[in-house]
């Protein structure tokens, strides 16, 4: 309470409030190869479609991350998902496509992070308009930009000669080269037939992309051509109310995106985005005050183009409204440009991989609870052991064996668990590690094929159904919560005793049971000393109670160590433990929070102690059951417990 210098009433809140929070237990995390997609850069993602959409559709070189991913969202809806390339060298890594095919510079630009810091400005050499991301996709990607009512529509000099069932056009006192872009429709014959133009082979002489069928016309005048898109929008390009306002005219121009090759969306030249009456002033803004300037709009909305520079046929672009005219120039056709040169590059190396998993190092950056490896590789998952997981704490890595281990391997029965428990033997004891056995054959919608995919992403996603289900602290093995989705069969289906060597070795067998599908069978991590933390269900119960704690006992910081806050803390906590108890995660507790534990010497140092004794609830890994046969004449009572 403040002192008062006159008499008065002051009052005052003290909240006493405070509970210990719920904590997130189902995000995963994942470094993979992928089409499409921000480099190096953090996406939540809550299905398999929205990842096909951000990361592209799978093909050879990256249908194992993707599936993997894939997997895991088939049982959660939240996972953090961070796309690496090869970053070797310019010859090696990805690049992103652009508008220029003659651009020689290697054009790497990996997120919005990296564009608005080194390339907002624009790039030399490469053209009006680059692909968003590094990768061939953007191969497919063709742009049209209509800058004025002329490229909107206009009608032709000269005369046409329009041949029945031909694709071939010739012209008279014409100018094609000036007057007609590839793609451009014409109105033929007396029935204004529309035909588009294929190739313009100079000013006399073009091609279509389909024959003329109609009366033949050896001479039309006065033929009408109009912007491929058109159709796409309600009237031809103007002036904006915002730059009229201004003197100014002619700012408007209507921008279209088509999938060129089909690649993307799997039909050829399917429009993906469409952009009506942007301005080509810097400072115009819409009618609701949010920009319109054309570079702006595309950088903010568009999934797959970055601006890079104003085309040379646009006059005045980017200059102020401010009594500018901007229908100047050589605008009488559309702006037409086909991206090329982009590349996928070489696989990722694994150190790309390791620096997209030290995406997920920082546990006050990102909350994650389970990360997928992918494919089964020595380097990556140590990596992810000890640096990722081991240094957090709060997480749980999920391996797969080598895909050499698994799939295909059949020099003599058994080698596939053989292998398996070789590769176990290579990577780090840990609690924070979980190791499936295997890989599972899945169908591949995308490329109508079939695979066989690392079960990391399944493991994860059982234990995402366990917490959705249950809670964190039950097993997600056995028939009740271990049911892996998606399978048409293993790569290879351990037997009783191949299952028996795996879980000696700290490997959770993963086995098809006939009419009772295919079943996570094992609960154990990868810490080799025996301990209450090598079950993967103790593991996950100390990360939530850990996590929920501390996040509440940061609230204790800078409080006195004195008896109230020491009873305040234990209030706090009691109730938590009870609640956990009460759900089944634990047998028994105690919490000291005193005299005992925080003494005079621990005050002085400025520390404050809680010690939480908490007795864990065991999973039923073994079943014995015993059948006895006895006389007709005996008690029950006398009986039993002594057999």
């Amino acid at each position: 309470m403040p002192f008062q210098i006159s008499p008065g009433v002051n009052v005052s809140e003290i909240d006493l409030s405070t509970i210990v929070p719920a904590v997130s237990t189902t995000e995963g995390a994942i470094a993979g190869a992928f089409r499409w997609g921000p480099v190096q850069k953090r996406v939540l993602v809550d299905n398999e479609d929205t990842l096909a959409v951000q990361f592209g559709k799978p093909d050879s070189n990256t249908a194992a991350d993707f599936f993997t991913a894939a997997s895991f969202l088939g049982y959660g809806n939240k996972l953090y998902v961070v796309r690496v390339i090869n970053e070797a060298g310019s010859t090696s890594n990805g690049r992103n496509a652009t508008s220029n095919a003659a651009n020689t510079t290697n054009t790497v630009i990996k997120s919005d992070d990296d564009y608005e810091l080194n390339f907002s400005s624009g790039i030399t050499g490469v053209g009006e308009f680059v692909a968003k991301y590094p990768g061939a996709l953007g191969n497919s990607i063709r742009w049209s930009i209509c800058p004025t009512a002329n490229a909107w529509q206009s009608t032709l000099t000269g005369t046409l000669a329009f041949t029945n069932n031909s694709t071939t056009v010739t012209g008279s006192g014409s100018a094609f080269n000036t007057q007609i872009r590839v793609g451009d429709l014409l109105l033929a014959g007396p029935d204004r037939t529309e035909v588009q133009v294929a190739t313009v082979s100079n000013n006399t002489s073009l091609t279509l992309r389909s024959k003329y069928v109609g009366n033949t016309v050896a001479s039309q005048s006065s033929v009408s051509r109009r912007w491929e898109f058109y159709n796409f929008f309600d009237a031809a390009p103007g002036t904006s109310e915002f730059v009229s306002r201004q003197g100014g005219s002619s700012d408007e121009i209507h921008f279209i995106m088509a999938d060129e090759d089909g690649a993307i969306y799997g039909r050829a030249n399917t429009v993906i985005e469409r952009y009506p009456a942007l301005s080509k002033a810097s400072d115009a803004l819409t009618a609701d005050g949010a920009t319109n300037f054309y570079k702006n709009v595309i950088n903010e909305r568009s999934q797959w183009l970055w601006w890079t520079a104003h085309s040379s046929s646009i006059a005045n672009a980017g200059k102020t409204a401010l009594g500018t005219n901007f229908g100047g120039g050589s605008q009488a056709r559309p702006i037409n440009a086909s991206l090329t040169l982009g590349r996928d590059g070489a696989l990722p190396r694994q150190a790309d991989y390791i620096v997209g998993y030290n995406k997920f190092a920082n546990p006050e950056e990102v909350d994650v609870s389970l990360i997928l490896t992918g494919d089964g590789n020595q380097t990556k998952a140590i990596h992810v052991i000890n640096n990722i997981a081991e240094v957090r704490k709060d997480c749980i890595a999920i391996i797969s064996p080598r895909r050499s281990d698994a799939v295909n391997n059949s020099s003599y029965v058994g080698k596939e668990s053989d292998d398996s428990i070789t590769f176990r033997d290579l990577l780090p004891s840990s609690s924070y590690a979980v190791m499936d056995s295997g890989y599972k054959y899945i169908y591949d919608k995308y490329n109508d094929l079939y695979r066989y995919i690392p079960l990391n992403g399944d493991t994860a996603g059982l234990m995402v159904r366990t917490d959705n289900e249950r809670d964190p602290w039950f097993s997600p093995a056995g028939f009740n919560r271990g049911q892996v989705k998606n399978v048409i069969k293993l790569s290879f289906n351990p037997t009783k005793a191949q299952r028996d060597q795996l879980y000696k070795s700290g490997i959770n067998p993963v086995s098809t049971f006939p009419g009772q599908g295919t079943v996570l069978f094992g609960d154990k991590t990868l810490l080799a000393k025996p301990s209450a933390f090598d079950r993967i269900n103790v593991r996950r119960l100390f990360i939530v109670l850990e996590k929920a704690i501390a996040t509440a006992a940061k609230f204790t910081l800078f409080e006195f160590n004195d008896e109230f806050t020491r009873a305040q803390f234990r209030n706090l906590v009691e109730p938590f433990l009870r609640d956990v108890q009460g759900r089944r995660g634990i047998y028994d507790f105690r919490v000291v929070c005193d005299e005992t534990n925080n003494t005079p010497e621990v005050i002085d140092r400025n520390e404050f102690i809680g010690d939480i004794y908490v007795k864990p609830a065991r999973a039923i890994n073994f079943i014995q059951l015993n059948f006895v046969a006895v006389r007709t004449g005996v008690e029950f009572s006398e009986i039993v417990g002594r057999a």
